[in-house]
């Protein structure tokens, strides 16, 4: 699994690419931690159109990245994603408390595309 990320605005945006799973999950928590608090950030997008697979431990992950945002008053969004990941999203109840968008300027004007 690789990792991009890039800060705009207050925003960590992390780009995933591969599988986001319990081999994974601990490596990518501590570098998008490591960001976003040495960065001083409050908001975060998770850009998953190339995450292919992800288990529970990823899940995790990202109830885990919802709690960083919610404790500093800022906010997640999830853009991108592919079919298997959204209804694994879904099934989950993520989707009921972190919102989704098409894309990542979306996500920064926090609109959604009609």
């Amino acid at each position: 699994m690789r990792l991009s990320t890039n800060i705009v605005k207050d925003y960590l945006i992390v780009a995933f690419e591969g599988e986001l799973d319990h081999h994974t999950t601990e490596e990518a928590r501590m570098k998008i931690d490591s960001l976003y608090y040495d960065n001083n950030l409050s908001n975060m997008i998770l850009d998953l159109r190339k995450l292919n697979f992800m288990d529970s431990s990823g899940i995790g992950l990202i109830m885990g990245r919802y709690r960083n945002c919610k404790e500093r008053q800022g906010d997640i969004s999830i853009v991108n994603t592919n079919p298997s990941v959204e209804r694994i999203l879904r099934m989950s109840g993520l989707l009921k408390i972190i919102n989704m968008y098409s894309n990542i300027e979306e996500a920064i004007d926090g609109k959604r595309g009609e």
